[in-house]
Order: C-alpha cells, then sequence, then structure tokens
C-alpha cells in the first residue's frame, strides 16, 4: 500500500499539485468521482452498466480510490490499520447471525 502511495505523491508532486490538494478538496473529490462512477448504472440494471462501461468504471472507480488515498495520506492516516478497524466495528454492529 505505501508503494501505490508513494507513486500517487509523486505523479502529485511532478505537477506540483500538492499545494491544492487540501482535505476538504480531497474529500470534495471523491464525492464528485464517486458521482461519476454511479453515472455508469444510471437507468440500467447492474450487469447491463457493467457489460457496457466497464472501462469506464474501472477509470472512475480508480479515481474515487487515488482521492482516497490522497486524502488518507494528507490526514497521516495508516490505510490498512483504520480499514481493519472499521471491519471490526462493523462486525460487532452487524454479527454473524447463528441459526
Amino acid at each position: 500500500m505505501n508503494h501505490l502511495i508513494e507513486e500517487i505523491r509523486k505523479f502529485r508532486d511532478e505537477r506540483n499539485w500538492g499545494p491544492y490538494h487540501h482535505a476538504k478538496d480531497l474529500a470534495l473529490s471523491i464525492t464528485l468521482e464517486a458521482s461519476e462512477l454511479l453515472e455508469n448504472f444510471q437507468w440500467k440494471e447492474s450487469q447491463e452498466a457493467v457489460d457496457e462501461n466497464l472501462e469506464n468504471i474501472k477509470e472512475e472507480l480508480a479515481d474515487v480510490m487515488i482521492y482516497s488515498l490522497q486524502l488518507a495520506d494528507k490526514l497521516d492516516l495508516d490505510v490498512e490499520q483504520i480499514i481493519r478497524d472499521k471491519i471490526k466495528k462493523n462486525a460487532l454492529k452487524y454479527p454473524v447471525k447463528q441459526d
């Protein structure tokens, strides 16, 4: 994960975009890119959307993930740890039903 974040940082820094990447702006960009991702599915069945738009879905999903990783990096968060913490929290909130 750290190697990927470093690649993203390098790409950003080579273009001098870092000064514009405030936490608020990165969070906003996540939402905008997620909306672009969702647009691929509008008025379609799920599989139909995937069949017709897979390449664009991959690109928009990558944008969401890139901005998410940039936000985590900006806030000095360990992505793997916050995901593990959230999974644990969700496991308590949504326990497996025992029949």
